[in-house]
């Protein structure tokens, strides 16, 4: 088995190792062995090796003392199963490691699918240890399993946003400035956004991305960071940074000073220029965690009426970014070690174009 893997310390430090066997023999009773076939990369995989201490994803799948494996979002097999209803052949969506293999011990296995009840995720998040059987999800379609792959967990995330905004009456907000704008996650949201009225949508981004943000159509207004200071300052604003960038961060506070009603941080696609508002006027930032927003509305629509809700979006998301006549992605599958490790290193480093959809395998 191959794993791909970062120092925690120095994510530009990258590595591919032996891991658990993917040898049907290695597993034990209640275990089941998967395959992994493909998985998508982008900055918000980045974000989870950001935040990978802070917020437990390198708890997921564990590495050596010093070294972290990055999650991912893919389509796994099962190979070998010791476990009652997990059977061989069958496919699952859902949480990875950047490896050939991954062992899982499956619990609460239902007619779609499974959580992983291995000691060490007992106690992590729910979302990120369920296996969607995708022979059982109404909303699979094998023909759109790159765009599944790609925006099914960031568009969840953007789900999650707009409806934490609404669900909190914007903030008193008029305007909502969002960061990032060309990445998935931020346009996402954007198009969340522009369902609903009375709120205007403007987003910042790189000079070079504002012809590509543009032509999403998504955003009322989109502002490179050289021209922050020209946001309105005479209505209420909101800001969801997925930059994490201090510096863009320090330029909107000071714009806006008292028009800032909220700072809401969601990712860290900026990882050179990360830092803190320490002295900056406005709101601190806070943190959202996707996670707990699915959680409570899972508490008030049931998990089956929150996954019902985002499938819904989703599908008219996919239909957008997917349209042949303004094609939004341009999808690229790339498998091996070499692959991998330029693919990873381009996202962090910022150097992948706004509209590329990259696909990953690596053999076994």
């Amino acid at each position: 088995m191959t794993d791909f893997r970062v120092r925690r310390d120095s994510l530009e430090t990258v590595e591919f190792a032996e891991g658990v066997s993917g040898d049907a023999g290695q597993i034990g009773p209640g275990e089941a062995l998967l395959r992994v076939d493909a998985f998508s990369f982008t900055a918000n995989n980045i974000s989870y090796a950001t935040f990978g201490d802070f917020m437990s994803y390198w708890d997921f799948f564990p590495a050596e003392d010093g070294w972290g494996r990055i999650p991912v979002w893919g389509f796994a097999d099962v190979v070998a199963s010791e476990c009652e209803g997990v059977e061989v052949g069958q496919r699952f969506y859902g949480y990875l490691p950047m490896s050939s293999y991954l062992v899982v011990t499956p619990g609460n296995v239902t007619a779609s699918g499974f959580a992983d009840f291995a000691d060490h995720r007992k106690e992590l998040h729910s979302i990120y240890n369920s296996y969607m059987l995708t022979s059982a999800d109404p909303t699979y379609d094998a023909a759109l399993e790159s765009e599944i792959m790609l925006l099914r967990p960031l568009f969840s995330t953007s789900f999650l946003i707009d409806d934490f905004f609404e669900d909190s009456d914007w903030f008193g907000a008029k305007a909502v400035v969002m960061s990032s704008a060309s990445s998935k996650t931020a346009y996402g949201t954007a198009f969340m956004l522009a369902r609903r009225d009375g709120v205007k949508v403007i987003g910042l981004t790189a000079a070079s991305n504002v012809e590509f943000v543009e032509r999403l159509g998504l955003y009322d207004q989109v502002l490179s960071y050289d021209e922050i200071g020209e946001l309105d300052t005479d209505v209420p604003i909101a800001y969801i940074d997925f930059s994490g960038d201090a510096g863009v961060r320090a330029a909107l506070h000071n714009q806006l000073g008292d028009s800032l009603v909220y700072d809401c941080a969601v990712g860290a696609t900026h990882i050179g220029a990360l830092g803190g508002a320490d002295g900056l006027p406005g709101p601190a930032p806070a943190l959202f965690f996707a996670p707990a927003q699915a959680k409570k509305r899972s508490d008030d629509w049931g998990s089956a009426g929150l996954i019902e809700r985002i499938s819904a979006s989703l599908d008219d998301f996919i239909e957008l970014v997917a349209d042949p006549e303004n094609k939004l992605i341009v999808i690229e599958h790339s498998s091996g070690q070499e692959a991998v490790e330029q693919l990873y290193l381009d996202v962090l480093k910022g150097r992948a174009a706004p509209d590329a959809g990259s696909i990953l395998s690596l053999p076994a």
